[in-house]
């Protein structure tokens, strides 16, 4: 019962924080705009991890690589295509319903680690590159408006902090998996991951 009442309460926190991660995902630096190179850098390796619904985005793209045991290729695909979605952004293109999708995307990642699904290295990039690009958007947000060198800056932290996120956790569930008791390990860290997601949805459409 006292587990149970604590998965309950973990649940619920995590909501809450999801609810709340739109808000706080754009504003590392306090809500300005990144002046220096080390502001940029700094933004850009806080964002996937000050964005709860990005960092579980990242950690379950990494769990599906690994699933997958065939490298860190979608892994890579999806840092390059945030990348790709912040220049997007930059450049003007709007996204519709942009935070929704930041949360479908992350509810579908879930619920796909939660079957443990092993997907084809075509499709793994596919759906990753989507999944980037409409997160790599959302994060964009924070740097519109300041200069070339802080903006090169940004995009380097977040390709860098994403790729070591989700690497780790590619590497975590090579090991998690090799011992058939604790695979169940990764479905409950996808069901987490498509709380999350689901929680960041439904926030966005409120």
């Amino acid at each position: 019962m006292k587990a149970a009442i604590t998965r309950s309460g973990s649940i619920a926190l995590l909501l809450s924080m999801a609810a709340t991660a739109p808000a706080f995902a754009h504003h590392p630096m306090g809500g300005q705009t990144p002046q220096t190179f080390m502001n940029g850098l700094l933004s850009g390796l806080g964002h996937p991890i000050i964005g709860l619904d990005h960092l579980a985005a990242v950690v379950g793209v990494g769990i599906l690589a690994g699933l997958a045991a065939r490298g860190i290729v979608p892994v890579l695909a999806f840092s390059a295509a945030v990348i790709a979605g912040v220049v997007v952004h930059l450049a003007g293109i709007g996204l519709p319903a942009g935070e929704f999708l930041v949360g479908l995307s992350t509810l579908v990642i879930g619920g796909l680690v939660i079957v443990r699904s092993k997907l084809s290295p075509a499709l793994a990039v596919a759906l990753f590159a989507l999944a980037g690009l409409v997160h790599g958007h959302a994060l964009g947000e924070a740097i519109v408006g300041a200069e070339p060198t802080p903006v090169a800056a940004y995009l380097a932290g977040l390709f860098v902090v994403q790729s070591a996120l989700a690497v780790a956790a590619y590497a975590l569930t090579l090991a998690v998996m090799s011992r058939p008791s604790r695979a169940l390990g990764v479905s409950v860290m996808g069901a987490v991951v498509a709380v999350i997601g689901a929680a960041a949805a439904t926030a966005a459409t409120l």
